[in-house]
This record gives structure tokens, C-alpha cells and sequence, in this order.
């Protein structure tokens, strides 16, 4: 089957996502008090029930934005859903002492748009790539711009040909 998606691909291991979300926890687990947390749906849906456990955060809200319209390419931005204004309103507004948790941070046209809701949020995400990255505070691992990630709840058990060969 031949799409846009790239030649590149990482495919990530339920296991292997749960331990990037445990590992993303961890760097967010210092000194800072967080108040809640928004996740980017659907790609943050996952990491941030992850987080939201670890870090003992109860308020979670979401904001729905819709960029991957075909699952190829990245299209238009869409907000489905806004977040609360109670939630920007916690500690002061802005988004201070909030936790933004996203998947991915591709082109970061997302970060930038859910930036402009939250200002003041910490933007937190599991993978970056180079164009997205500088939108993100927090992030776990770093893949090409060219690279395709297929994450667990995309993919069924099937074989895998060596990258060489």
C-alpha cells in the first residue's frame, strides 16, 4: 500500500510507549505542583492517563484538535474542542501549573495553537521532531522529520522486515 507516509518508521511497543510515559513522569515529577493536566486528543489521551496516575493529578481536560485528517498528511487545524475556562482559570489563568501532554510534537503547529489557549502551561510530549521540537518544554526522544511513528493503537501484530537487507 503506498501513501505519503514516510520510508522511515518507528514503530513503538505498547511496553515501549508505557516506559516513554513513565520516563516523560519522571523528568515532570520535581519540585512544581501541578493542578491539572490537558491532553491533545486524541494522541495525548494515552500518555496523560500515564502521567495523570503517576503524578497523582485528578483534573484532566482535553482540547481537540484535528491536524491528520487521513492518517497521511498534515493538514489544516481544526479546534473541535476548546479548553474549559475553569481549567485555564487554576492557578492564576494562563495555564500556570498546568501539564499540556500531547504524543508528538511534529511540524508544531499544534503546540503553537494550544499555546495560544495556555500560555503560561508546561507542554510536555513523548516524541519531537526537529521543527516541532522548539514548541515543546518537555519531550522524551527526538526522531528525523522524515520519520513516520506508528503508535500501538495504530498497529496489529504483524512481521517486521530488517531495516538493511
Amino acid at each position: 500500500m503506498a501513501d505519503a507516509r514516510s520510508d522511515k518508521a518507528f514503530p513503538v511497543s505498547w511496553d515501549q510507549f508505557h516506559r516513554d510515559a513513565r520516563a516523560l513522569t519522571w523528568r515532570l515529577s520535581g519540585d512544581k505542583k501541578w493542578e491539572a493536566i490537558v491532553c491533545v486528543t486524541r494522541g495525548g489521551l494515552v500518555p496523560a492517563a500515564v502521567v495523570a496516575r503517576e503524578l497523582g493529578i485528578r483534573i484532566v481536560e482535553t482540547v481537540c484538535v484535528a491536524s491528520y485528517h487521513d492518517y497521511q498528511e498534515q493538514g489544516s487545524l481544526k479546534v473541535l474542542k476548546p479548553v474549559s475556562q475553569a481549567v485555564i482559570d487554576l492557578a492564576g489563568g494562563g495555564g500556570a501549573g498546568i501539564l499540556v501532554i500531547d504524543d508528538l510534537v511534529d511540524t508544531g503547529k499544534t503546540a503553537r495553537l494550544v499555546r495560544e489557549m495556555l500560555p503560561k502551561a508546561h507542554y510536555a510530549t513523548l516524541y519531537a521532531k526537529p521543527l516541532g521540537r522548539p514548541e515543546v518544554d518537555t519531550f522524551i526522544t527526538e526522531v528525523s522529520q522524515d520519520t513516520w511513528i506508528y503508535f500501538p493503537w495504530d498497529m496489529g501484530l504483524t512481521f517486521q522486515p530488517p531495516i538493511v537487507g
